[in-house]
């Protein structure tokens, strides 16, 4: 099998030859650490939009070498060169959205353009540009199939709070619901309007990526999960499946109180499997691995960062083990590989699931 027939077979809940591996999300610093491996040249570490365009072109180079040299069977894209600079510290996207940049990785929203109901009549949203999918384009004539591409989509939660504001949204969840409904069906008429674009550049997975628990919990009851997210989220999955896409849902944090809930609305994939948020791979794959593929669980917070190659190593054995049987299982980390991360542990990560992820060899064996 290459990539693209592991990972979709695997979103299948199907055993491929091996248990595919992915990156769900990788920063810049990992990508120049590992690459350091690959080739040289290389820019010193700093955020992408600070980059000249050589320095950028030769990050996305490094990124797709990466994938080839390890056998990363899954490539994640999303939209790169979007944003426009406010000035050293601040960009600004298509949605009015203002980010302080971090050191960190990402990007944190600090400027929200549409606080009240009234500044959301006078609002007029961007229209998805062709040319935002760059990356995605770049992927497809890359590996030519052999890889499953997938894209990062912004799902109705995160884009509304980045929009409103943390607590003014869930607040008019409460005062003013039909405020926050209205953002979210202009999110999801943008999702789904970017989605025929996705569709029609040959994407092979969606990832509704929409950020909604801590360790502790859903930051929202499961009453105004299903009421003010679910619903829209749903019709873009509903939408990707007439597509002939699979729909993987991202969201750190302790799922449980919302597991039957995206369950039943027929998500292919389930990422990232946060171990520190209560969701370790033995447990999710007792209680629903036969129903949905699981993608994770690799602990990004500790173990990649200060673990070593050998412990990394027994992880990802002690996932598989957990995880694999019957297919359904994808291997990556418990989030992006971070600037935190020890690139050495990446590569360990990589090859270990090569090493131990043969289902005939190893998986089959009890």
């Amino acid at each position: 099998m290459n990539g693209k027939q592991r990972i979709i077979t695997a979103l299948e809940v199907k055993e491929p030859d091996c248990v595919p591996l992915y990156i769900h999300g990788i920063n810049e610093a990992p990508i120049i650490g590992i690459g350091k491996h690959l080739t040289d040249g290389l820019p010193e570490p700093k955020d992408f939009r600070l980059m000249n365009v050589n320095d950028q072109l030769k990050l996305v180079d490094t990124l797709f070498m990466i994938h080839e040299h390890f056998d990363i069977d899954g490539m994640t894209t999303f939209e790169i060169g979007h944003e426009t600079r406010v000035d050293d510290l601040h960009v600004k996207d298509g949605f009015g959205v203002v980010y302080k940049l971090s050191k960190h990785g990402i990007p944190v929203p600090v400027g929200h353009p549409i606080k009240t109901f009234d500044e959301f009549k006078a609002f007029k949203p961007p229209l998805p540009k062709a040319e935002d999918l760059g990356l995605l384009h770049l992927a497809i004539d890359r590996f030519k199939g052999q890889k499953a591409t997938f894209w990062l989509m912004r799902g109705i939660f995160v884009r509304s709070w980045r929009l409103t504001g943390m607590t003014n949204l869930m607040m008019n969840m409460i005062n003013n619901p039909e405020f926050v409904h209205a953002i979210a069906q202009m999110i999801l008429e943008f999702n789904l309007a970017q989605l025929d674009l996705l569709v029609e550049a040959g994407l092979d997975v969606l990832v509704i990526e929409d950020d909604i628990a801590s360790t502790k919990s859903p930051m929202i009851s499961p009453a105004h999960f299903k009421t003010f997210v679910n619903h829209y989220n749903r019709q873009i999955v509903d939408k990707a499946h007439e597509k002939g896409l699979k729909v993987v849902r991202h969201s750190d944090g302790n799922l449980w109180p919302l597991m039957d809930i995206l369950i039943e609305t027929g998500y292919d994939g389930i990422n990232p499997l946060e171990p520190q948020a209560g969701m370790e791979i033995k447990k999710v794959k007792e209680y629903c691995g036969d129903k949905i593929c699981l993608l994770g669980n690799i602990d990004c917070v500790d173990l990649l960062p200060t673990g070593t190659p050998e412990q990394v190593e027994l992880a990802v054995i002690q996932a598989i083990d957990d995880g694999a049987k019957g297919g359904g299982l994808i291997i990556c980390s418990s989030n992006s590989l971070h600037p935190g991360v020890n690139p050495e542990n990446c590569i360990a990560m990589f090859e270990a699931v090569r090493k131990h992820g043969q289902y005939k060899k190893r998986l089959n064996n009890d």
